[in-house]
């Protein structure tokens, strides 16, 4: 029974350890956390082409600056009256002309830059945003695998620590059988023998093979013939009297 009590413990480890490799808990915290790491790269990108266009705006902003500055110079000296060339006068004046036109294609440029700031400002808060409240996600999140983890972790060391109190009431070559056929057959090394049907492989065996194990001697290691499994005698094994 003693063996039987052991593959119980080994089965209850293979499931704990799926089910810690397993949480769901696990699985959304590194989906949060590669979105996360995306929407940082992304936040990096939008506030380098919210530089970019911040120093296109200086530069639109510069440039209309330089031709305001222009007209106004040249305004003043139209309205001084310092000027008695018609010639002179007249070309002026075509500046001036000309200066207003350049002044309001540059303004319409400046516009279009100060529209395209604001939309990339929008971007990067947007983003900002959604960081934040990935982070504020994030803890509740953290806490409740570390919770789980914790929990998990606890009743694997207890487990195991049945498991060798277990193991070492078992003969050693009987252990080492176990364990080989443990690792050979997906973590089955013993099964039941139940009611004539072997609990590794669910066959039944056949009668002469269950008359051979009902005159076998109690120490002696049966095996399926099929699985090649410990098979465990007991009461329930339907091997009568």
């Amino acid at each position: 029974m003693h063996l039987l009590d052991l593959q119980d413990k080994d089965t209850r480890l293979t499931q704990l350890e799926h089910r810690v490799r397993t949480l769901p808990e696990a699985d959304q915290l590194t989906e949060l956390d590669a979105r996360l790491i995306q929407v940082r790269d992304q936040i990096v990108a939008a506030e380098a082409i919210l530089g970019d266009l911040r120093r296109d705006l200086a530069r639109a902003e510069a440039d209309v600056d330089l031709v305001r500055e222009r007209a106004r110079r040249d305004n003043d000296l139209l309205n001084s009256g310092s000027i008695g060339d018609p010639k002179q006068l007249q070309n002026l004046q075509h500046e001036l002309g000309s200066l207003a036109r350049r002044q309001s294609d540059l303004e319409d440029a400046q516009l279009e830059v100060m529209e395209r700031v604001e939309g990339a400002q929008a971007a990067v808060q947007t983003l900002i945003a959604e960081q934040a409240a990935l982070q504020v996600d994030r803890g509740p999140l953290q806490e409740r695998l570390d919770e789980l983890s914790g929990q998990l972790a606890a009743e694997q060391a207890e487990i195991r620590q049945q498991r060798s109190q277990l193991a070492a009431e078992i003969p050693a070559d009987l252990l080492s059988l176990y364990e080989k056929i443990r690792s050979d057959q997906g973590g089955v090394g013993a099964a039941h023998l139940h009611r004539g049907q072997c609990g590794g492989c669910r066959l039944q065996l056949p009668p002469q093979e269950l008359e051979r194990i009902r005159t076998a001697a109690p120490t002696e290691v049966i095996r399926c013939e099929e699985c090649r499994r410990i098979l465990v005698r007991t009461e329930e094994s339907g091997l009568g009297a």
